[in-house]
């Protein structure tokens, strides 16, 4: 089970790279934008599920948890970017955040004890810290009934780059072997793993002082079904 799976996984990544890096650099809104957006979407979807099997198969508590983060994280960012009331997808969004963070902080104590280099204590520390942020936008968002406007733009924007970081953080930290040897441990991996972080801050604050994403009429609060 362990190579077909593998095989996936890797497509997916490098699917997920390429579509992520196209929809990044492409107009906002535009068809391409929307075009390669589902795809980075699709191929995300397709990485975290597969990784999430090879960590069973593999007994790794870090990567399961890490599987379900960012699963959680572009499942709301494309909600987020496709509609603007609720439903119960976004309740039960709510609680896979509180209990990813949950054992993210479990992990990391553990961790603290017993160090693991697949699962270092200050990544799931790290990574349970913006889980519970991504919770908190949960929450403001069921108790308004839904976002609009900036707000919605924002919440898409930034759990998909974060997505987006995972991937990048994955394959140019988590697999540096595949690259040459002068290459490993350097300085240009890193940057190249840490680069939708930057690429991120850029556009929230475009986001936050352009015009051209203007707060929009309030919409109906009524939940909408997924």
């Amino acid at each position: 089970m362990r190579l077909p799976l593998l095989i996936l996984h890797i497509l997916g990544g490098t699917i997920g790279l390429l579509s992520g890096t196209f929809a990044i650099a492409v107009r906002k809104g535009g068809p391409l934008h929307r075009a390669s957006g589902n795809i980075f979407t699709v191929a995300m979807l397709t990485l975290a599920s597969s990784g999430f099997c090879l960590a069973i198969l593999k007994s790794q508590r870090g990567n399961i948890i890490g599987s379900i983060l960012t699963f959680y994280m572009i499942t709301t960012a494309w909600l987020a970017g496709r509609r603007r009331g609720i439903g119960r997808l976004d309740l039960a969004a709510l609680f896979v955040a509180i209990g990813g963070a949950a054992a993210l902080i479990a992990l990391g104590v553990h961790t603290v004890y017993h160090p693991d280099r697949n699962a270092p204590a200050a990544m799931c520390f790290f990574m349970a810290v913006v889980l519970m942020l991504a919770a908190g936008g949960d929450i403001r968002m069921l108790v308004r009934g839904g976002i609009s406007g900036r707000q919605r733009i924002t919440r898409h924007l930034w759990r998909m780059c974060f997505g987006l970081f995972i991937a990048t953080g994955s394959f140019f930290l988590g697999q540096q072997q595949v690259f040459p040897v002068f290459l490993r441990g350097s300085m240009f991996l890193t940057v190249l793993a840490v680069l939708p972080f930057p690429v991120m801050i850029y556009w929230l604050f475009r986001v936050r002082f352009s015009k051209a994403y203007k707060m929009q009429p309030r919409v109906d609060p009524t939940p909408v079904s997924p």
